[in-house]
């Protein structure tokens, strides 16, 4: 890594959390604490506001803003890649999103650049997601948003029980199938389900509570009692083992 990339991945961790130590930047960056020492300070000479110091940790200054940088030929690709997934895997307000968020990002490329965006490559055929899920998606993740219970079926083959009464904590892509994770108040325990399964969802006007045992946490903490495929990622990546690619500083279960 090039030391001008360096120093602006030192920023950005800073930039995405409150407090960071000079340990984890190393260790993310695959570098010694020394150096990033070193790279800090430099940092601070040139004007960028880092609170902080070896052995607590850093922070930026309140309000500094990260300056745009250019992007890289992969971090193009990664964007055209991930936006088509949106559009082809998920809602139609998400694929109107990923579009207006690919128009700003072209308008601020140079043209040099912007042929980037239109990466042939690798597609990713559309219309995946039959209208039923698609239309799940959408009244779903405005329930997370909104923190509002959500009723629905739930028939056989996918379970005994029909009629829930689920607290919706968040939604998952499976490759090929959607999710939803949540408390389910008819069994008084953690649940998913498959938004193909679900029939007559409606959303109640009860708002439940963001209180411990019932967050994401919760949910993923408790996956081995109610999802054999979840449970077994969450044992994963408790070990320590990289289930798929992460970020620089990533947080792990």
């Amino acid at each position: 890594m090039r030391r001008a990339d360096r120093l602006f991945q030192i920023v950005l961790m800073m930039n995405r959390e409150h407090v960071v130590t000079g340990r984890d930047i190393a260790d993310a960056l695959g570098v010694t604490t020394r150096t990033i020492y070193r790279d800090i300070a430099d940092l601070i000479r040139s004007g960028v506001p880092i609170e902080g110091e070896a052995g607590v940790g850093y922070r930026l200054g309140r309000g500094y803003q990260v300056p745009p940088l250019m992007f890289s030929d992969e971090e193009l690709q990664a964007l055209h890649l991930g936006a088509s997934i949106v559009r082809t895997w998920s809602d139609v307000g998400l694929a109107k999103a990923a579009e207006h968020a690919l128009a700003k990002v072209d308008a601020v490329l140079p043209p040099v650049l912007r042929a980037k965006m239109t990466y042939g490559a690798m597609i990713v055929p559309g219309g995946h997601v039959p209208k039923l899920i698609s239309d799940h998606l959408s009244v779903l993740r405005h329930a997370i948003s909104e923190r509002h219970k959500v009723l629905f079926d739930y028939p056989r083959p996918f379970a005994n029980q029909t009629q829930r009464t689920v607290l919706p904590i968040v939604l998952a892509y499976w490759g090929g199938s959607w999710t939803l994770g949540g408390w389910c108040e008819t069994v008084d325990q953690f649940r998913t389900f498959r938004l193909d399964g679900i029939v007559a969802l409606s959303v109640s006007k009860d708002v439940f509570p963001d209180q411990d045992g019932l967050r994401r946490a919760d949910y993923i903490a408790a996956a081995s009692t109610h999802d054999a495929v979840l449970g077994a990622l969450t044992d994963a990546l408790r070990a320590g083992e990289m289930v798929w690619p992460t970020i620089p500083g990533a947080v792990r279960i």
